[in-house]
């Protein structure tokens, strides 16, 4: 699986040495590695809702990182919530929290 959503000790990486240093470049790697998780579970049905609560707690449900994919690529951050939302429609992912849907919501406006 992404190295950065293995567990929460990544965070540090994510946050200083990773890739919000990259600015733009970097939120869409956000994005990115959203979309492949999507694509891995869609097609080989080999993704964990756990993977999906990982990504979702890494990237949206941070507020320092959901501030900086706002700074940097708005659109990144509503295509996140988006696949995340698409995600749980179609029943790739139930989520551990009973909340995420009202942020998936906002977010993907």
């Amino acid at each position: 699986m992404v190295p950065e959503l293995r567990d929460r000790r990544n965070m540090h990486c994510l946050k200083t040495a990773g890739v919000m240093r990259h600015g733009d470049k970097g939120a869409f790697e956000m994005a990115a590695t959203v979309d492949y998780l999507f694509a891995i579970a869609a097609t080989a049905h080999c993704v964990r809702d756990h993977h999906f609560d990982a990504a979702f707690d890494a990237y949206l449900n941070d507020e320092e990182v959901r501030a900086f994919l706002e700074a940097h690529n708005p659109a990144a951050l509503k295509e996140m919530a988006e696949r995340l939302k698409e995600a749980e429609d179609r029943g790739l992912w139930k989520s551990r929290q009973n909340d995420t849907r009202p942020l998936l919501e906002a977010l993907s406006g």
